[in-house]
């Protein structure tokens, strides 16, 4: 059964990771957190997906700046500095022997509460730091043959209710988007914005290709992605001209490529959107994919250049 670009095959070492909790090490079947904590109780914290790369957590200050500023949104001390939570990180996949194909979760609570309620004032503890590292890669067969979308009715809201910038642990909105694009067959869904236009998918980030130029959402109703921002500024290096614009389904249907960006499967190619095929898909990459992924390679070999 397919999960979409999170598609992923079973590594054997994953059964004894060492997970990082508030700066002590666990073996996997041994870390837990409390029934009080924030997380737990309420969704209330902010996450990050993160990969490794010849020992290097690839665009690590893309993520921190948007992991902190969540933080300060939700008016949650994070406790430690960025430079420290980087050193944890890597003391992280450092203690699980952790080189090339690694994904982490690193998850930050407001932490423990002294009962189940949602005000902040109730916590007594400081913010739980969950650090789960893992040895995953996209599977293949993904990356080439690309994904089908499917448009839910679920919309992305307006960032008076629930601001789709912020990159909660609250994902009901996103959980509720793929359950219904699953139950039609489809890998994952596509959502719009309140007006009817395109924003993004449910766990990736979306474009289209249209006469050579990129077009992709205006970014209000959706996260701010470091692999898109990554993209959009490749694209725009190599002479693309890249549109962040509204757009709306009929825009889609008609074509030439579309594309999903995210952390852990990069560019991966989209080839149906609610049963149309889309451009002349033909079960290889398109040219535009192929062309921005080459160029994102390279963003990855600057990251990794860099270095700790």
């Amino acid at each position: 059964m397919a999960h979409g670009t999170h598609d992923y095959a079973a590594d054997p070492r994953n059964a004894d990771i060492k997970i990082n909790i508030n700066g002590e090490f666990f073996h996997r079947d041994d870390a837990k957190v409390s029934v009080f904590d924030s997380g737990f109780i309420l969704g209330d914290g902010v996450w990050e997906g993160l990969r490794v790369h010849e020992g290097t957590i690839v665009f690590l200050g893309h993520h921190l700046r948007r992991l902190y500023d969540g933080a300060k949104a939700l008016d949650m001390d994070m406790a430690l500095s960025k430079q420290e939570l980087a050193e944890r990180l890597y003391a992280t996949i450092d203690a699980n022997h952790m080189e090339e194909g690694g994904h982490i979760r690193l998850m930050v609570t407001r932490g423990v509460k002294a009962t189940p309620y949602q005000d902040p004032r109730v916590t007594i503890s400081p913010p739980t730091i969950v650090i789960v590292p893992e040895f995953k890669s996209p599977v293949q067969e993904t990356l080439d043959q690309g994904i089908r979308l499917f448009t839910v009715h679920v919309r992305r809201g307006y960032p008076d209710v629930q601001d789709q910038k912020l990159n909660s642990h609250s994902k009901i909105n996103c959980i509720l988007a793929c359950i219904q694009a699953t139950k039609a067959g489809a890998d994952e869904a596509l959502m719009l914005d309140p007006h009817g236009f395109v924003a993004t998918c449910n766990s990736t980030h979306f474009f289209i290709v249209r006469d050579g130029e990129l077009w992709t959402s205006t970014g209000q109703f959706c996260l701010g992605g470091v692999t898109r921002k990554m993209v959009i500024e490749a694209a725009r290096d190599e002479g693309i001209s890249v549109h962040e614009k509204n757009f709306s389904l009929t825009d889609v249907y008609g074509a030439d490529e579309a594309f999903v960006t995210g952390t852990y499967a990069g560019l991966v190619p989209v080839r149906e959107i609610d049963g149309r095929s889309i451009g002349q898909w033909d079960g290889t990459t398109g040219p535009m994919v192929a062309r921005l992924r080459t160029a994102y390679r390279r963003q990855l070999d600057t990251s990794i250049a860099e270095g700790r």
